[in-house]
C-alpha cells in the first residue's frame, strides 16, 4: 500500500474522517495504532508482529530501567535485540552469501541454506484450516520486512535517550506503540526522535485549514516526484545500468547523472508525501532533506541529506566511537567508520560498502581543506557545489550497479568508450535543469517570490495538470523500502 497507489486513498479516505471524529478524545492514539498496524499488515500479515516484539521490548526495557536500574545491562539488551533482528532480516542473506561465495573459491561443496521461515506461516495457516477459516496467509520468506531499519532505529533511540536522561519515560504503552508504527513515516523514515514526535502523540491535534492546504501541497509536490520525475528518470537509468557493457560513454555519464536526480526525487518525493499526510493530521515530521545538491561541501552534503539518519549516525555511531575528541587520527577513523556503516545500513551488498567508504574517503580526503579560509572565501560558491555533486554522483555508481562488476564496468566504460552520440531522454533533462533552478532561486535572495501564494497555486496546479495527462503507467515502489 505505497502512498501513489489508488490503495493508499482508499486507505487514507476510511481512517482520516474518524481520525477527524476521534481527535480530540483518548481514542485518537488507539485509532491511529490500529491503523497503522493495519497499513504495515498490507505487506504481510506477520509483520505487524516484529514490529510488536520491537515496540514492547523496547518499552518494557525503560520500564525497568527506571524502577530497578541495571541500566547498562537492560540498555545492552535493547540494542543487541535489535541489532539481532537487523542482522537476522536485513544481512542474513548478505552473510550466506558471502560465506557460500568463500566456500566455493576454497573448493568446498556444501553450501549453507537460508532459513526456513514456510513452517511459520504453514503452521498458522493449518491451524486456521482446522478452525474452518477459509483465509491463509502468504509464504513468509526470508527477506526483508520493509521498513523494519526505520522503525528498529527509532524505537533504539529511545532507549538510548531515556539511558542518557534526555528524555521521560512514556507512560502509555499506546502512545509509544503509535509513535513506533506511526503509518505516514512507518517504510522510509524520517526517524523521528522521542523528543520531537512523542509529545505530539498526547498533544490534542488542532488541525487547521492552513495544516490540510500545506499537507495537501506537501503530499502533491511528493507524489509529482516520485511519478513524474523520479519513475520517469528510472526508465533510462534502468535500460542503460542493467547492461552496462552495451553502452559507451556518454549514456553512462548521462545514466550516472540522471540516476542522482532520481533517487533524490523518489526519497525526497516520499519524505514529503509522508510529512504532508502527517500534517493533516496535526502531526508535525522533521524535513529530511534540504537542498542537498546544493552542498558547497561533503559535510554540509550530509547535512542536507536523508538529515534524519545522518544526524541519527553522529548521535548514536560517531559521538559514542569518540567523535572529534580523541586528536585527528581517532577522528578521522570515527568518521570512516561511521560513513562505512552507513553505507552498509543501506544494503546487503559490497557495493553499499564501498559506497560508504568513498564518501568516508572523500570525507577525510576534504575536512581540513574545507576549513580553510581560502575555501570558504576565495573559492566560488557554484564551482565548490559544482564539485560536490560530481564527487557525489560518481560514488552514486556503486549505490546503483547491480554488482562490484558492474561498478567497475560502468567506471571503466566512461573513461574508455567511445563518444557516440546516446539517446537523450530530453524531457528529463529539462525537468531536472528546472528543478536545480528552482533549487538555486530557493536559496537566493529572491527567494521570496517563490513564497506568494499564486506562485505556489500555480506550480501546484502545473503538477496536476502534467499528472492527469503526462504521469506513467504503472507503480514503481520507493527505492529506499529495500532499506
Amino acid at each position: 500500500m505505497l502512498f501513489h497507489t489508488w490503495a493508499f486513498l482508499l486507505f487514507f479516505l476510511a481512517v482520516y474522517p474518524a481520525y477527524l471524529a476521534l481527535k480530540g478524545t483518548r481514542f485518537r492514539l488507539g485509532w491511529l495504532l490500529a491503523s497503522s498496524y493495519f497499513f504495515y499488515a498490507c505487506f504481510h500479515p506477520l509483520y505487524p508482529v516484529l514490529i510488536l516484539y520491537s515496540t514492547v521490548l523496547d518499552y518494557l526495557v525503560v520500564v525497568m530501567m527506571e524502577r530497578w536500574g541495571r541500566r547498562k545491562i537492560l540498555l545492552s539488551i535493547s540494542i543487541v535485540n535489535n541489532i539481532a533482528l537487523l542482522g537476522f532480516f536485513k544481512y542474513g542473506a548478505f552473510v550466506i552469501d558471502s560465506l557460500n561465495a568463500l566456500g566455493a573459491r576454497l573448493g568446498l561443496a556444501h553450501e549453507i541454506p537460508y532459513p526456513n521461515l514456510a513452517f511459520v506461516s504453514d503452521s498458522i495457516n493449518a491451524l486456521l484450516s482446522q478452525l474452518g477459516l477459509a483465509y491463509s496467509l502468504p509464504p513468509l520468506t526470508f527477506l526483508l520486512p520493509v521498513g523494519i531499519s526505520f522503525y528498529i532505529f527509532q524505537s533504539m533511540s529511545y532507549t538510548i535517550d531515556f539511558y542518557r536522561g534526555n528524555i521521560e519515560r512514556e507512560k502509555s504503552f499506546v502512545a509509544y506503540a503509535a509513535f513506533v508504527s506511526l503509518f505516514p513515516r512507518l517504510l522510509a523514515g524520517p526517524i523521528e526522535r522521542a523528543k520531537n514526535l512523542l509529545p505530539q502523540m498526547h498533544t490534542p491535534a488542532k488541525i487547521s485549514k492552513q495544516d490540510i492546504t500545506d499537507g495537501l501541497s506537501l503530499f502533491v509536490v511528493g507524489f509529482f516526484k516520485k511519478v513524474a520525475l523520479a519513475d520517469y528518470l528510472a526508465l533510462y537509468v534502468k535500460q542503460v545500468y542493467d547492461a552496462p557493457d552495451q553502452f559507451q560513454s556518454p549514456a553512462l555519464i548521462l545514466a550516472t547523472f540522471l540516476f542522482s536526480w532520481q533517487i533524490y526525487f523518489d526519497f525526497s518525493g516520499y519524505t514529503d508525501m509522508a510529512r504532508g499526510v502527517a500534517r493533516m493530521m496535526g502531526l508535525r515530521l522533521m524535513l529530511n532533506f534540504n537542498n542537498p545538491y546544493l552542498a558547497s561541501s561533503l559535510g554540509e552534503f550530509w547535512s542536507r541529506w536523508h538529515i534524519s539518519l545522518s544526524s541519527w549516525f553522529k548521535d548514536y555511531v560517531y559521538i559514542p566511537l569518540g567523535g572529534n575528541r580523541r586528536g585527528t587520527f581517532n577522528t578521522y577513523r570515527n568518521m570512516f567508520l561511521t560513513m562505512v556503516i552507513s553505507g552498509l545500513w543501506h544494503g546487503a551488498a559490497w557495493t553499499f560498502v564501498i559506497w560508504g567508504a568513498v564518501h568516508a574517503l572523500g570525507r577525510v580526503l576534504t575536512r581540513e581543506m574545507e576549513r580553510t579560509s581560502f575555501y570558504r572565501e576565495k573559492v566560488p560558491r557554484l564551482l565548490k557545489q559544482l564539485l560536490v555533486f560530481g564527487f557525489v554522483t560518481f560514488a552514486w555508481i556503486f549505490f546503483r550497479a547491480g554488482s562490484i562488476g558492474d561498478a567497475w564496468t560502468i567506471i571503466v566504460r566512461i573513461f574508455s568508450a567511445g563518444f557516440m552520440n546516446p539517446y537523450c531522454p530530453l524531457l528529463a533533462l529539462v525537468f531536472v535543469l528546472l528543478i536545480w533552478l528552482y533549487q538555486f532561486v530557493y536559496e537566493s535572495r529572491v527567494k521570496l517570490i517563490l513564497q506568494f501564494v499564486p506562485v505556489r497555486i500555480a506550480m501546484v496546479v502545473l503538477m496536476i495538470l502534467y499528472l492527469s495527462v503526462f504521469a506513467p503507467s504503472g507503480e514503481q515502489a520507493f527505492i529506499y523500502l529495500q532499506f
